[in-house]
Formats: structure tokens, C-alpha cells, sequence
């Protein structure tokens, strides 16, 4: 586990917390640490860590495909809601990328970011001022402005 991952998470957090938006993206490949730095700021801090693609998944298993569409947005406000914590860290988002969910999944957790600090693990690379999400070609590849985001960045091995 990076020691020096997690302190620049809670430096992040601390970064964000009178902003518009308190959205934190902790970047990096499969297998850079991600999922230990937030584990290790949850144990630190206390704040809840959430299993979004877990939770996410079994809420929407319930709905009709369009219902899906319609009422992710919400089951993930829901689901962070219940935590009552001004911070959530979520994890494994990949569910976000889905194009059956038609969700853009940076808007959609900095939407989520105005009522709590938000710490969201993600798969891919900052570039150029851009994050990249899956490699071009794939069904879920995303490449979104990255410029106004707070990113912590981790490399493999973490």
C-alpha cells in the first residue's frame, strides 16, 4: 500500500472541501494501489467506503433496462446518502462506464460531489489534460476533460 497515495488522498479531500464541486478521481491502472489507498483513507479518516459496482448492480437487477437509465443517477445519490458522511469513497465505478446506463460518469459524480466530498477510484490515465477510461475501441473507452478535476494519480504497483 502507498503511504504517500493516501496522504495525497487526504490532502485532496482537504483540497476540495469549500469547492463547488468536491469531487476527488483517484487514477490509475489495474493493480497501482487504488483500492488499498481508499481502503487505508476509510480506516484513517473513518468515512465509508462503497462498493459501487456491488451495491449498484444488485439495486438495478430489480429494474427494467429503461428503468435502469432512468433511475441509476439516483440509486448511486441513494446509496451514498445512507452513509451520512460529509466524504464517501467509492470503489470499482466500472458499472458507471456501462453504455446500457447512458451516463456520462464524470458529470454524474460531480453532481453527487455538491452535497459530499466524493473519492472515487478509477481505472485509467491522465493525459494531456485528459483521463482516459479503456483503451480506443472499447465499448465502454471515454476520454473526458480532465482539467478542472482534483486527480490523484497512482502507477502501477502503488
Amino acid at each position: 500500500m502507498s503511504h504517500s497515495g493516501t496522504q495525497e488522498v487526504v490532502r485532496a479531500m482537504e483540497e476540495v472541501a469549500e469547492l463547488y464541486h468536491r469531487l476527488v478521481l483517484v487514477v490509475g491502472p489495474t493493480g497501482s494501489g487504488k483500492t488499498a489507498v481508499l481502503h487505508a483513507v476509510a480506516r484513517q479518516t473513518g468515512f465509508p467506503c462503497i462498493d459501487v459496482g456491488a451495491e449498484l448492480s444488485r439495486l438495478l437487477l430489480e429494474l427494467s433496462p429503461r428503468q435502469r437509465v432512468v433511475q441509476a443517477t439516483r440509486l448511486l445519490d441513494m446509496m451514498m446518502g445512507a452513509r451520512v458522511a460529509e466524504v464517501v469513497l467509492v470503489d470499482n465505478i466500472e458499472i458507471l462506464f456501462d453504455q446500457a446506463l447512458h451516463l456520462d460518469p464524470l458529470r454524474c459524480l460531480e453532481r453527487l460531489s455538491r452535497h459530499r466530498t466524493v473519492i472515487a477510484a478509477c481505472d485509467g490515465h491522465v493525459e494531456s489534460g485528459y483521463l482516459t477510461y479503456a483503451v480506443p475501441g472499447h465499448p465502454e473507452h471515454r476520454r473526458c476533460p480532465a482539467n478542472e478535476l482534483r486527480v490523484v494519480t497512482l502507477a502501477r504497483g502503488g
